[in-house]
Order: structure tokens, then C-alpha cells, then sequence
């Protein structure tokens, strides 16, 4: 071996067992333990959340008689221990159509129920959607849902940090396409922190976690064709006001995301393969700003929204998918490791 290629294998060595490399995140894969269906009692089951919240599994889901219907109504099921599930609410308002639960924990520690709210003539009709919210102090018992963002503008999801509730707000179909951060004290009222928080292609449904550190991060879906639609990350120091965004280059529907406890974000959603959508659990390298997927769910077709819960060692997975004939909502229970 010339000394050439030696100095060059030293040198490579080196630097893989430098600090900059230890400290990156490492490679993981993910494994199926168990999935099974919580919910299919309704012709159509679809966009799901989950906590854990005083000892009990939480999932919130829509039920209605179909994937666009006047009759939206937001399910709440409870679990022990996430095998057996008992219904603990039903969350409706008249005339409207409610969607896509999200589920957070305010600071005085009630759960906190947000969603979308769309005025329907008719299933199947599009509507402007906006957002309502809702209170418990048991996950039975809720306060009347009330309009926080009216139609046209739908927050998404929200997420609690530092006593304030951050969440991104879409076109639905008002100001295309811009997407805008918006901020709470109550989860009642919610202003804007940033009007312009991103306006690249078509930015729809987006969820924002915060790091240990303060750090921001930003999983934006974008819809239109390819390129266009690829999910971006975006990164914000306190207060939050500048971002710098990412192209992840790769398509993400219904996005959720988790960090787990040795610092690793893990996310979910929709991926489209061949033309064949499931749900995936993916890692979510924020140092090298790339999205890599992990596990593909038993899933296909209308699929997706997914929560998470990282509990005992284990993250658990609430979804939804019409891989078995019609629209139902399944529980995964998967087993992150170091590859």
C-alpha cells in the first residue's frame, strides 16, 4: 500500500471519529411490533391524533359519512394501555363539518382539542374552513367547541411552548398561498407572529415542535405536482420571527412530528410511492435537513394523519387507511433503534 493511501485511510479515520461526526445523529431503523384497528364504526374514520395525558391514552379522529360530508363530528376514544379503548366523547357543532383533530396540553394541564370547522350545503361540496377549539379536564367531558379562526383560514394544529400556543394557519382558501404563524396566550385567541411565514408552491397543513434548546422546527407540506410538492423544514431561534426553510425533497401529507428522548425527531405521514400513498414513520435528520423513511404502515389509499407518542420505550402510532376496504383508524406500536 503506497503511503499516499495510507495518509489518506488515516485521514478518513480521523475524521470519522471526530466530535462534528460522533455528534451527528445516528442511523436508525424502525420495526413493526404490533398494529390493530381502534375504530371503524362510521362509513368514513379519518385524521387522527394521540397524547398521553393523567395515565391514558387519548385519540381524537373524524367520523362521517364520507371523506368530505356535512356530518363531521370529532370522536374521543380513551385507553389504559392502549389495547383496549372505550369512547369517551363526541364533539359536534350544528351545520358543520368538524376535521382533523389536534391534541395538546395547556399549561394549567386540560386538554386541548383543536380542529377544522367547514359550513357545508351538502357532502361533498367544498367549503372555507377555519378552526374551532375545545376543553377537558377529563377527556369527557368538553367544553362547547367555539370558532377560533373563522373559515378561510384553517390552523392546523398548535403546539405549546413556554406558555404560549404556536400554530401555523393556511390558505382554506383565503390569501393564497401563504402560510402564517400564528400565536396564543389561551388557545382561544391566536394573532399573528408571522403573516408571511412561508409562500413557496402551494404550503398547506404544517406542525410545529420545539427542542429542549428553544429551537423551532417547521414540517411544512406543499401540495401541487413534482417538484413543487415537496415538504420543507423550517428552523427558528426565539421569538420565532425569522426562519430559515429547507427543501426536503420529498412529498408529506398530514405531517406530525416527535422528538424522541436521546434527540432524534422522528416523523409521519403520507408518502407517495409508484403512485401508491401509505403512511410512514420517517427520520427527520435536522442537522443535515433530511427526511428519511423508516417504516412503511400497514396502510394504502385514503391514508394517513397520523399522531404519536413516544411511551415506555415504544412509539405508538395513531393513523388512518382504506387499505382494508374502507376509511378506519389503527394503532401502531414501533420500536425505534440504532441500526
Amino acid at each position: 500500500m503506497s503511503r499516499r493511501i495510507v495518509a489518506v485511510a488515516l485521514a478518513l479515520a480521523a475524521f470519522m471519529c471526530s466530535p462534528e461526526v460522533r455528534a451527528q445523529t445516528p442511523p436508525l431503523k424502525a420495526e413493526l411490533i404490533d398494529v390493530r384497528k381502534i375504530a371503524d364504526d362510521a362509513p368514513h374514520n379519518a385524521f387522527t391524533d394521540l397524547i398521553y395525558w393523567h395515565d391514558q391514552f387519548v385519540c381524537a379522529f373524524r367520523q362521517g359519512r364520507g371523506h368530505v360530508s356535512t356530518d363531521g363530528r370529532i370522536a374521543v376514544l380513551t385507553s389504559a394501555d392502549g389495547d383496549q379503548w372505550e369512547r369517551a366523547a363526541t364533539l359536534t357543532l350544528p351545520d358543520l363539518d368538524l376535521r382533523d383533530a389536534s391534541l395538546s396540553v395547556t399549561p394549567d394541564g386540560r386538554l386541548m382539542l383543536i380542529g377544522g370547522v367547514a359550513p357545508r350545503k351538502a357532502d361533498g361540496d367544498s367549503a372555507a374552513t377555519g378552526t374551532f377549539v375545545a376543553f377537558s379536564e377529563n377527556a369527557r367531558a368538553w367544553t362547547k367547541p367555539q370558532v377560533i379562526v373563522e373559515p378561510g383560514r384553517w390552523l392546523w394544529r398548535a403546539t405549546w411552548h413556554d406558555g404560549k400556543a404556536y400554530g401555523v394557519s393556511y390558505a382554506a382558501p383565503d390569501n393564497h398561498p401563504v402560510a402564517s404563524l400564528l400565536v396564543s396566550d389561551d388557545g382561544v385567541k391566536f394573532t399573528d407572529l408571522v403573516p408571511k411565514l412561508f409562500a413557496e408552491g402551494y404550503p398547506t397543513e404544517a406542525v410545529i415542535r420545539f427542542a429542549a434548546d428553544g429551537t423551532g422546527y417547521c414540517l411544512q407540506r406543499r401540495d401541487g405536482s413534482a417538484p413543487a410538492n415537496s415538504a420543507y423544514l423550517g428552523v427558528s431561534q426565539p421569538p420565532y420571527r425569522e426562519w430559515a426553510w429547507h427543501d426536503l425533497h420529498e412529498f408529506f401529507g398530514g405531517p406530525n412530528l416527535l422528538q424522541l428522548p436521546e434527540g432524534q425527531w422522528i416523523a409521519a405521514g403520507r408518502i407517495v410511492r409508484d403512485g401508491k400513498p401509505t403512511t410512514d414513520v420517517a427520520l427527520l435528520d435536522v442537522a443535515a435537513k433530511t427526511l428519511t423513511p423508516l417504516l412503511s404502515l400497514p396502510s394504502g389509499g385514503d391514508t394517513s394523519y397520523p399522531g404519536l407518542v413516544y411511551h415506555d420505550g415504544v412509539l405508538w402510532v395513531s393513523y388512518y387507511s382504506s387499505h382494508e376496504e374502507k376509511t378506519n383508524i389503527y394503532l401502531a406500536k414501533v420500536r425505534i433503534a440504532p441500526r
